[in-house]
């Protein structure tokens, strides 16, 4: 028996009935040998983990577009905030942890330069949503346009991360819950750093339900949602703290990601990504020799290689390359 033989018949001794089951998984789109160390999910981890798209993360956009700052959330430190909310109520629950994680990893691939500014922008000139980019990167954009050809579970939990999805496995519904309690704490810090928020501004009734600080907030949706979902087969929260947490949701899109102290650049952030949008349709020729080799030999369009391109870049690239199109470089002797 093979050590990954010997750790999928652990999970079928330790895991809970709801779980999803290495052993048990609806495959890869291509068939592949089993690996004898690791199961599936696991083994899908490690390819997002170590993916291009992954990498670039580390700069991109949040909330903050460019922050000068060292302690302001990137697209990066999110993911990895959402996959430890995810492990930690998955391992309480005795769900799959290697999914859920490679769920968490892999859920923000597809995100633009720019946060949901650069989404508008390619959803204005393309149809575009960053959850089925960050699908569309797994399978047919990474290593070469070959994709990291993942498990179904994993692309459906990715593909389903939204409010309004509806993910196949539990482990994909705690990724779902763990991306808003992620993000509403850890953009309210931000928030509270940079001088837009303060602790007293957030509605007392949700201060009571939740806690009075971002520890406390934390602590007590991630907790709600471990005892409301234990031995059960869907994952949820008590009424309670379900209305408290959208109620916060809806505080932050009125104070932070729609206050024009923390937006006020997003404006030029949606031009930039459109200006190069347009200029890539108009010369096609400067694309990458991969994206080139992608329409011919996959038959995709012009604008969804276009989309997948700049969709692909970090903030400061996509600031690089607008720069080379339309700021005139000084005169060099």
């Amino acid at each position: 028996m093979t050590i990954r033989e010997q750790l999928e018949e652990r999970e079928l001794e330790y895991l809970s009935p709801y779980a999803a089951r290495s052993r048990n998984s609806k495959g890869r789109k291509k068939a592949e040998e089993q690996c004898d160390i690791r199961p599936v999910f696991q083994r899908d981890r490690d390819r997002i983990l170590h993916c291009k798209s992954f990498r670039r993360l580390k700069q991109k956009t949040q909330v903050f577009l460019l922050p000068k700052g060292d302690h302001y959330r990137t697209r990066l430190t999110h993911t990895l905030e959402v996959s430890q909310n995810a492990r930690t109520i998955a391992k309480a629950l005795r769900l799959n942890e290697d999914l859920v994680e490679a769920i968490a990893l892999g859920h923000d691939l597809g995100h633009t330069p720019f946060g949901h500014a650069g989404e508008r922008a390619l959803n204005g000139v393309y149809h575009f949503s960053h959850h089925e980019q960050s699908v569309r990167v797994v399978e047919c954009v990474e290593k070469q346009g070959r994709g990291l050809n993942l498990t179904w579970e994993v692309r459906d939990g990715i593909m389903n991360h939204q409010t309004s999805g509806h993910p196949h496995t539990l482990e994909g519904q705690v990724l779902r819950l763990s991306d808003k309690i992620a993000y509403i704490n850890h953009d309210m810090d931000d928030a509270i750093r940079a001088g837009i928020l303060a602790e007293s501004d957030i509605p007392a009734e949700y201060r009571k339900a939740l806690g009075n600080s971002g520890k406390e907030r934390l602590d007590t949706m991630v907790h709600d949602v471990i005892t409301h979902s234990m031995d059960r087969p869907v994952i949820t929260m008590s009424d309670k703290v379900q209305t408290a947490m959208t109620g916060l949701r809806e505080f932050m899109f009125e104070n932070v990601y729609m206050n024009p102290k923390a937006k006020g650049e997003e404006d030029k952030a949606v031009h930039l990504i459109e200006q190069l949008y347009d200029y890539y349709i108009r010369h096609p020729e400067l694309l990458p020799r991969q994206y080139l080799r992608s329409m011919e030999t996959t038959g995709t369009s012009m604008e969804q290689t276009i989309c997948d391109y700049i969709a692909g870049m970090t903030d400061n690239y996509a600031v690089k390359k607008y720069e080379e199109f339309f700021v005139p470089e000084a005169w060099k002797s």
